[in-house]
């Protein structure tokens, strides 16, 4: 299979998962492993959060902290009692609290359950050009689509209608030839894009594309691109690179779907596949 730039695709299986792993140093302490910062988790849209948060744990994130509403950060420290967060409205956005808690990140994961009221406005005014390694997931990618430019040190990870708005053009566009859609997006954004669906496309300046050869139609369910969003940033806190973070998160993701899908497709939830990313990142 050929690419829009003329390049061969790079298949990716589960087989190449083997040997990606880093071992781990005997005396690693958990400052070693990253410090990922997710943002988003509006008004009742805390779940994607929480989902993020947890995918980025599993992948072996060292540390792993929100910024979010009051009645999302609770539920994600009563669910996964490990990650740390900060609630903050509007007025606190720029706070000393803020400051001194985003400083401790070297990643960011900007969008999942963000909405785009003035608080995700907010957020994403301070963080959607930050400098560091980050993940644009979701309502994040709407607002970029709004005001488009390049980002660099960036992963966007848009599904078709997403893909879409990014391009200024329709869906069926994009599916219609995913991998000249891509490398549009490559060229628009500057970024490491990972257009998701089934047979997903991973890309960045001047890479090959890799084409995911796993997964399964039981992952066409809410919350499953909020685990994703949570595993590439998970690997940009370990010191993984934009493409290569992007390229075996989207892998992993996929074969810990195939893996919880062994016992069938339908009624198959993020949290399921949750269970299976400890296991293929080690």
């Amino acid at each position: 299979m050929i690419s829009a730039d003329g390049k061969l695709l790079r298949r990716m299986t589960a087989n190449d998962l083997a040997g990606v792993w880093p071992r781990r140093a005997s005396d690693a302490h958990k400052g070693d492993h990253g410090h990922v910062l997710l943002i988003g988790g509006n008004t009742g849209m805390g779940g994607a959060l929480i989902l993020a948060a947890q995918a980025a744990l599993r992948v072996g994130a060292g540390l792993v902290s929100a910024f979010s509403r009051r009645d999302t950060l609770q539920a994600l420290l009563i669910r996964q009692p490990e990650c740390m967060g900060l609630a903050v409205d509007e007025e606190a956005v720029a706070s000393a609290a803020v400051q001194r808690a985003e400083q401790r990140a070297n990643a960011l994961v900007l969008g999942p359950g963000m909405s785009d009221d003035s608080w995700a406005q907010c957020w994403l005014t301070r963080y959607l050009d930050d400098s560091r390694p980050r993940v644009v997931d979701a309502d994040a990618l709407n607002d970029l689509a709004n005001s488009p430019r390049r980002l660099s040190n960036a992963v966007l990870t848009p599904h078709p209608g997403e893909a879409a708005r990014l391009l200024s053009c329709s869906t069926a566009a994009i599916q219609s030839d995913r991998p000249a859609a891509l490398a549009a997006l490559v060229e628009r954004y500057a970024s490491v894009i990972v257009l998701k669906g089934a047979g997903t496309l991973v890309a960045g300046p001047g890479s090959r594309t890799y084409l995911i050869e796993a997964g399964n139609p039981g992952m066409a369910v809410g919350g499953m691109g909020d685990l994703l969003a949570g595993i590439i940033g998970g690997l940009l806190a370990q010191g993984f690179g934009p493409l290569d973070a992007a390229r075996w998160g989207a892998l992993v993701h996929a074969v810990a779907g195939d893996d919880a899908a062994s016992s069938g497709q339908r009624g198959l939830l993020p949290s399921d596949v949750l269970e299976h990313l400890r296991r293929r990142c080690n």
